[in-house]
């Protein structure tokens, strides 16, 4: 049976790499199996196809290899489409979707515990002052990062902090890659867990439409599926049942909960709400302002006239 799926397999890539040898007919079929070749029930171990490859492909045409078959593959399922992925020919692999999440790996990763704690939502933290930007020119694609002005000599900071984010492309095949990815880190113990931080970091982010929509503004998102409910319904199924021992964001989450519990965002942020809303409340709190130093500037003549000469 596994050399049967291994030569559909590789006649398949071959013939998707290949179009001007071959005639991939229904590109319905093209789109749903592309799909079906990260899913982790549908793994053939790497050991076979090479082995098949070597047997076949690699007989009548030596300018290819089997990385280079798959790669246009990763690159297609990919649903950071920003980022470049790269795949190491030298390396070992177990099968395709191995191969997929080795390419997100980063050695200067950090990991650490846990957080029990959770942190506000993208709308609460827009709120207190939080900008949100998409990552560029990175070479982890998961990089999460906090930004902020500070003073020179000092340690703290000023203005609007920034959580800079991988751009993630939501459409119909999005939950599929990432939960076959993050089921891969769930059953192997000694695969890092990057797609099940991320997965939980963008699910404590988004608890409605409104986080969506503002990170569709924010262009850290790309919804494709139309409903920003949708889309939000998606990231948060994402994490049911799903087991973190270590977290890559673990400093990020502490700096936003420190800038959001801070005292000078809180009373920004009840500000912002309650006076400038919208334009008339900015409007009537300007005209109260004015009246009220016209008032004083009254009173003030009132109690003393000015003397003539």
């Amino acid at each position: 049976m596994m050399v049967i799926d291994g030569c559909f397999i590789l006649e398949y890539l071959y013939r998707a790499t290949k179009p001007e040898e071959s005639n991939l007919g229904n590109l319905t079929f093209f789109e749903f199996t592309v799909y079906d070749l990260v899913l982790l029930e549908n793994q053939i171990p790497f050991l076979v196809l090479q082995h098949i490859f070597d047997c076949n492909i690699a007989k009548f045409d030596q300018t290819t290899s089997l990385i280079n078959l798959i790669h246009p593959l990763l690159k297609h399922v990919n649903p950071f489409k920003e980022h470049k992925l790269k795949s190491s020919s030298n390396s070992t692999h177990d099968h395709i979707l191995g191969l997929l999440l080795e390419c997100y790996h980063y050695r200067d990763a950090v990991s650490l515990p846990y957080l029990t704690s959770r942190i506000p939502s993208v709308v609460e933290l827009d709120r207190a002052g939080v900008n949100f930007k998409r990552v560029r020119n990175t070479e982890w694609p998961l990089m999460m990062e906090v930004k902020s002005h500070r003073f020179p000599c000092f340690s703290c900071s000023w203005g609007r902090p920034t959580l800079i984010m991988p751009v993630l492309m939501i459409d119909d095949f999005t939950e599929l890659v990432l939960r076959n990815l993050i089921a891969y880190e769930q059953y192997y113990h000694d695969v890092s867990q990057y797609f099940t931080s991320y997965a939980i970091a963008i699910d404590m982010l988004i608890n409605t439409q409104e986080d969506v929509a503002k990170l569709v503004e924010s262009e850290v998102i790309v919804n494709r599926r139309g409903s920003n409910d949708e889309a939000a319904d998606i990231i948060n199924n994402l994490c049911k049942d799903v087991c973190c021992k270590v977290f890559f964001y673990s400093e990020q989450w502490v700096e936003m909960n420190r800038h959001y519990n801070s005292y000078w965002s809180k009373n920004i942020s009840w500000l912002r709400r309650t006076y400038f809303n919208n334009p008339w409340n900015i409007i009537a709190l300007f005209a109260g302002i004015l009246l009220f130093a016209l008032t004083v500037v009254q009173t003030i003549f009132t109690v003393n006239p000015a003397r003539s000469e």
